[in-house]
């Protein structure tokens, strides 16, 4: 690092410069979106809770899911409306490192409790008389806890890591958050090796979930095929055409932007591909499985018809 240069305190967004006539314009999309996805998860998470028939292990891990896109939003959308209104689109270095603590905790806890979720799907219909013995409660606490803690355990070492280095020169982010890739290219320091560990994570704990989800659908696939009735093997594609939608906008992305080479990295690609998961695909989520998930629409009808005076006696 050269004598002259100081060490930055803050950062400064600049994903939407070029874009300042239309910022007003996209406050407003954002935070339709990003209301539309809290109150859609919201939804989904008091649904399953009002409705004894949904107290299953595939519903217990949807609430997870919810709330998980609620936070992962939640963290990345109310500071981005705040800087679209803003001339001044600055963050410090520790509210930088908390942002990324979040988001980051987030996306690989998603990334298990999806895997945990094709588990699920597959223990239902491979093995159906199995299945109450299998998912029992215990099991279904044990591995959602197992992906909240791998996320936690793996972001706060790896995130501590990166904030460990020095960053320096104009502290000019071509992001509209505080995501790994733009903050590194801001170090002062050679970043290879940290590049090359975070590769390295990136393929253990993003593509072994991935393998796990896979494996899963192939079995699934498989048990599918050899229904002999074409209603008995549409019936069970349908539990589990929600999970195969929202695995395949996640991880879409998520290979995409983590596992691709340095060279590749562009601020467009970037910005764009963060759009989608973090905007994007939690939005899609509530929609996903409200709209073709056949228990889910019919417990939204019977709450929605019920007649107000009777709940309140």
């Amino acid at each position: 690092m050269s004598g002259n240069q100081s060490l930055c305190t803050k950062f400064t967004f600049v994903a939407f410069s070029s874009l300042a006539e239309l910022q007003p314009v996209l406050f407003a999309v954002f935070l339709l979106v990003y209301l539309f996805t809290v109150g859609g998860n919201l939804v989904i998470i008091s649904l399953i809770s009002v409705t004894p028939s949904l107290h299953t292990p595939m519903y217990f891990f949807l609430v997870n899911l919810s709330f998980l896109e609620m936070c992962y939003i939640t963290s990345v959308v109310p500071q981005m409306l705040v800087h679209l209104l803003m001339e001044n689109k600055t963050i410090s270095v520790g509210g930088c490192a908390a942002q990324m603590y979040i988001f980051a905790i987030l996306g690989l806890t998603e990334c298990c409790l999806l895997a945990a979720m094709a588990y699920d799907r597959f223990v239902a219909i491979c093995y159906p008389l199995r299945y109450t013995l299998v998912m029992s409660p215990r099991v279904c606490l044990i591995l959602a806890a197992a992906s909240w803690a791998t996320g936690v355990v793996v972001e706060s070492a790896q995130i501590t890591w990166i904030f460990s280095l020095p960053f320096c020169g104009t502290g000019k982010i071509q992001h509209f958050f505080c995501d790994i890739m733009p903050v590194m290219k801001l170090a002062c320091v050679d970043t290879s090796h940290n590049r090359i560990v975070i590769f390295v994570l990136s393929m253990i704990f993003i593509t072994t979930p991935c393998l796990l989800i896979l494996c899963s659908y192939l079995r699934i696939l498989v048990t599918i095929l050899s229904i002999p009735s074409a209603a008995g093997r549409r019936k069970a594609f349908s539990t589990c055409s929600s999970h195969i939608l929202v695995v395949s906008l996640f991880y879409g992305t998520a290979l995409f932007t983590y596992i691709q080479p340095k060279s590749a990295h562009t601020p467009e690609t970037d910005k764009a591909t963060a759009l989608m998961y973090t905007v994007v695909t939690p939005a899609l989520n509530p929609v996903i499985y409200t709209l073709r998930n056949k228990e889910v629409k019919e417990a939204f009808q019977r709450v929605t018809q019920r007649n107000p005076l009777r709940q309140i006696t």
